[in-house]
């Protein structure tokens, strides 16, 4: 897959965000199975990681540094306390596009040999389970895996809701 591709791909979840804006607010804020997030701590959830390539992963890549990502359990505790804060619906998925708009922006900026320049992820140079060598690209991708695999949480949740 082409790079342009790959951020294309990587956009499209700002797209799909406005097909939550309807969404009641009871199942807004409703667990979607047991013990699993709302759909508003799983947007939080990827808003949070969306920050984090903004804030510290891409100056990090710029500086031909490695990517560093944080402890998971803690990083995601804070998503979820975020969207329990108070933050209405229409706040978190205006705040979740834009960030996510500005994050493709910037990567769409980035020259070819810094989006693809193999780099250590926590100090890794391969990933564990492919053997490919990271790259921001190679984060990228599996930054719209994880997207994909919230997106089809959510979507399976309404449907059973009887709204999908």
């Amino acid at each position: 897959m082409e790079q342009y591709e790959i951020i294309n791909d990587f956009n499209q979840f700002s797209s799909w965000l406005s097909t939550l804006e309807n969404i009641d607010e009871t199942l807004w804020t409703e667990p979607i199975a047991t013990d699993k997030w709302s759909i508003s701590e799983i947007i939080s959830h990827i808003l949070n990681w969306d920050n984090h390539l903004l804030s510290e992963v891409l100056p990090s890549v710029r500086n031909e540094n490695g990517m560093d990502f944080p402890d998971f359990d803690a990083f995601n505790k804070n998503a979820s306390e975020y969207a329990k804060s108070g933050i209405s619906k229409t706040k978190l998925l205006k705040e979740a596009k834009d960030t996510r708009k500005l994050l493709v922006k910037e990567l769409g900026e980035m020259p070819n040999e810094n989006l693809n320049k193999p780099l250590t992820a926590n100090g890794v140079t391969h990933c564990p389970f492919t053997g490919t060598p990271y790259s921001l690209l190679y984060i990228v991708k599996e930054f719209i895996d994880h997207d994909n695999h919230h997106k089809r949480q959510i979507t399976q949740f309404l449907k059973e809701n009887n709204l999908g």
